[in-house]
């Protein structure tokens, strides 16, 4: 007997919105499938008002509300039993969250729930890594996002340690990321991984998924420490528009990717690893899987 559910995750992040809906897929004697059905992502810069002006903007309140409608209109049609919306590091520091968090309530019926940094961590460590990871070798998950970056030691199949920095691309697209926070990043790093003889990372968020995906690789393949080198090197060359016309880059995606890479290759560096594999995986999945497991609450449609 074939069960199938649909599932919504929203995602409210420093840099952009995302509603993922997946399907669930459930068979007698089988194990229980998480199949991505849609996703959509509305590059509501949340993190440029929140860490310079420790707000959201009236502009981008508005922006938010008609996303969250419109997320609330294709939920229902989409016929979702479950969705968990979580908002990250923007809305942690705003100082205007629980207004906006009413009002989108009010207007659009989703219910927010702010998270803070080792939650979202732990979201993230609960999706299906065992499908892309060798349970035998020892990895440091990075996952950078706008506000935030969540490190997680991974070895032999379980997570071992988590931490989460302001260390994000907005962030540091707007330079309010203080030397001593990198040499809090890289002494973490360093202390966590020195143990292991060999290291690798799990990088997640959707600027190492976009490198990924132009770099051609099958999926359980890495990208060497040499090609990100290069590629961010290749970045820097370019000015924003021509990232933007020559290398095909979304507007929102051609300013936050050169942070981004910084991020990635400095964890690199400080660990050791000559390696960075790509799942595609993030906080939305992590709340699909996390909903379905009954490990964080949600609300029924």
């Amino acid at each position: 007997m074939l069960k199938i559910q649909k599932y919504a995750a929203i995602d409210i992040g420093s840099n952009a919105v995302r509603l993922l809906i997946s399907n669930i897929i459930e068979e007698e004697g089988q194990s229980v499938i998480f199949k991505k059905n849609s996703l959509v992502r509305v590059p509501i810069r949340l993190g440029a008002d929140v860490f310079l002006k420790g707000e959201i903007s009236d502009y981008n309140q508005e922006r938010m509300i008609d996303t969250m409608k419109a997320f609330s209109l294709i939920i229902k049609s989409h016929g979702v039993t479950r969705y968990k919306a979580c908002a990250t590091s923007a809305m942690r520091e705003a100082r205007n969250s629980a207004e906006l968090s009413e009002k989108v309530a009010e207007s659009s019926g989703i219910n927010i729930e702010i998270i803070d940094g080792e939650e979202e961590a732990a979201i993230i460590a609960a999706t299906d890594l065992h499908s892309f990871i060798n349970p035998n070798k020892t990895y440091l998950y990075v996952d950078v996002g706008g506000g935030s970056t969540e490190f997680s030691i991974i070895h032999n199949g379980t997570k071992i340690k988590s931490k989460s920095f302001k260390i994000g691309t907005v962030r540091l697209l707007n330079d309010i990321v203080s030397n001593d926070t990198w040499r809090e990043v890289e002494a973490w790093i360093k202390e966590n991984t020195k143990y292991y003889e060999k290291i690798a990372l799990l990088g997640s968020g959707g600027n190492i998924n976009k490198i990924f995906k132009i770099s051609g690789k099958n999926i359980n393949k890495p990208l060497t420490y040499f090609y990100l080198t290069n590629y961010y090197k290749m970045l820097q060359n370019y000015s924003y528009e021509e990232r933007i016309t020559k290398l095909n880059l979304n507007q929102d995606r051609a300013d936050v990717i050169i942070p981004a890479t910084r991020v990635y290759l400095s964890a690199m560096k400080w660990s050791g690893a000559k390696d960075i594999y790509v799942p595609k995986i993030g906080l939305s999945d992590g709340i699909i899987k996390s909903m379905y497991y009954e490990t964080v609450s949600s609300v029924n449609v």
